[in-house]
């Protein structure tokens, strides 16, 4: 018995001997290199380090140096120069899971490819670490990372599991294609849907900071959004830019605050922007609110051809529409106010007066297949209650029939601009008065128009202008049909004969100053030319009682 005793003895301490030579193996490179090339061989990941450091002043810990790990044939999960893990009594039941796992100095892809993985821990620490976010719609590249996840249990499909809280600090960062620095995430993970309790960062010059929380269906809602003093360059149309509020699910805007902002593209700008929105859910190429509002002001926009000087908007969202309570810019030289509401049913604008004082407004070369255009599904009509127009200049520079005219005053009730989704003037009534004009090299003195519309006609009853010498008076009918016939009584007293050939009547064989009477009609269609279907009569008489009458057919003198 003595011996069987001593031999157990002699054993045990052989046995220790083992561990304590297989311990201090480990802790050497030719150790290392052995067990990484066993663990590399025995499971489908590929794992090396280049020594394991374990000390009795703390025996819980083991620390790894140089470490690279992932799956087989794929790029490495994690390099790290050094992975400390912390060990607890739970290893007796659960050998992979582990108390703490602290990660430094290296690169974490959070790759969904990569999970699941065949360790857990209580917690994972990183310190100075890079984070990437391939595979996934988060396009995240993160550097100088320090924080924790709490539980850190890894599941096919996401690295950092689905239920955890998230403390993670960043000296830089880029998401999606946005750059940012000194950034703070504080939140949780519940089974795909993601709450940011704190976002905070530096990004284009200014600040952000708020909360959101990303639902398991990939919508979101944003509780409270704050940007501030941002300058960003985008190489972007404004659409584009823009694109990405509309490709989530849902977005719903609970605050959203920016101020002093400048934005820029490559048509677009705007500087000095503040805006407040509350209350706004975009959703499948629409929006819904019960109660939003939105101010906005800013120094200036610009849009393409459009651009607006110290804009100012307020308006409130409902089910119903928009009410647009202010709407006002300097504009051209001039000023532009407008209210008015923007009606759901009917998709329907309604402006409750709209005034136009003081511009100096050149008409964009292709105004006219611009007014042919059809307007898009969410404003078939645009009906002016009030209109007002004052001291302004309006010039056409096409040049076949240059225009202008100046000092522009007008005002009307009631017009409909839009209907079915075509402009047009389609109801409601106008006068219309200047100082002086230019009709394709033809000054006139102190013209005016009065129309009236309906479903049938525009009816313009009044048609005036001095000549240099004269006076002009017309009136005329456009029919509303898809024809656009056009019925123009002109008369002229005491107007040089020649008045009418810079406007597309042939010359006359008789000339100096007299009296001339025209009627005319034709179709005005943009698709189609004017002068085969004019057919007109035209009488002249000048000082000298000299007489002609012409008459046109098919838009030729017969």
């Amino acid at each position: 018995m003595k011996f069987l005793g001593k031999l157990i003895i002699w054993l045990l301490i052989a046995l220790l001997l083992v561990i304590l030579a297989f311990y201090f193996l480990l802790q050497t490179r030719w150790g290392a290199r052995h067990v990484s090339q066993w663990l590399s061989d025995s499971t489908p990941y590929h794992v090396t380090f280049d020594a394991m450091d374990h000390r009795f002043s703390s025996p819980s810990h083991i620390l790894l140096k140089n470490v690279t790990f992932g799956r087989d044939g794929k790029p490495a999960t994690l390099v790290a120069k050094a992975v400390d893990i912390g060990l607890s009594s739970r290893q007796i039941t659960d050998p992979l899971h582990v108390d703490t796992i602290l990660l430094q100095d290296g690169t974490l892809n959070l790759s969904p490819s990569n999970a699941p993985l065949p360790f857990a821990a209580d917690r994972l620490q990183l310190n100075n670490m890079a984070l990437n976010s391939p595979e996934t719609g988060w396009d995240l590249s993160a550097q100088r990372v320090s924080g924790g996840v709490i539980p850190w249990a890894p599941v096919a499909g996401n690295v950092l599991g689905t239920k955890a809280q998230i403390q993670m600090s960043a000296g830089s960062l880029s998401l999606n294609g946005i750059p940012a620095t000194n950034a703070l995430i504080e939140g949780t993970l519940d089974n795909g849907e993601v709450t940011l309790t704190t976002v905070g960062a530096d990004m284009a010059r200014g600040s952000l900071t708020g909360n959101a929380r990303r639902n398991s269906d990939g919508s979101w809602v944003v509780d409270n959004l704050r940007l501030n003093e941002i300058r960003m360059q985008s190489d972007k149309s404004l659409l584009d830019f823009l694109a990405p509020l509309t490709t989530v699910p849902s977005l719903q805007i609970g605050r959203l605050d920016i101020t002093d902002a400048r934005l820029q593209g490559p048509d677009w700008a705007v500087t000095d922007l503040d805006l407040n929105l509350r209350n706004l859910t975009l959703s499948q190429g629409g929006w819904q609110s019960d109660d939003g509002k939105i101010s906005m002001n800013a120094s200036e926009f610009i849009y393409g051809s459009l651009h607006l000087l110290d804009p100012i908007l307020n308006a409130e969202f409902s089910p119903q529409g928009i009410a647009l309570r202010q709407f006002t810019s300097r504009w051209e030289g001039g000023m532009v106010r407008s209210s008015g509401n923007w009606l759901r049913a009917g998709n329907a604008l309604v402006l409750d007066d709209a005034v136009f004082a003081g511009l100096e407004y050149t008409l964009p070369e292709n105004w006219k297949s611009l007014w042919m255009e059809q307007l898009p599904p969410w404003l078939q009509s645009v009906t002016l209650k009030k209109f007002g127009a004052s001291r302004n200049l309006v010039i056409d520079i096409d040049p076949d029939f240059p225009w202008q005219i100046t000092a522009l005053d007008g005002y009307g009730a009631n017009l409909q601009l839009a209907k079915n989704r075509q402009w047009g003037v389609w109801d409601g009534s106008a006068t219309l008065n200047g100082a002086a004009a230019t009709f394709n090299r033809i000054d006139v003195r102190r013209p005016s128009m009065t129309l009236n519309a309906d479903a049938s006609n525009v009816n313009i009853t009044e048609l005036s202008a001095f000549t240099e010498k004269g006076i002009l008076e017309a009136t005329a009918t456009v029919a509303q049909q898809p024809q656009r016939q056009t019925h123009v009584t002109l008369n002229g007293r005491g107007v040089p004969l020649n008045v009418l050939q810079q406007w597309g009547w042939p010359t006359l064989p008789i000339t100096g100053d007299g009296n001339v009477q025209l009627t005319a009609s034709g179709n005005v269609q943009a698709d189609a030319p004017l002068k085969p279907t004019v057919n007109g009569q035209l009488h002249a008489v000048n000082m000298d009682k000299q007489e002609v009458t012409q008459q046109m057919l098919g838009g030729m003198i017969k």
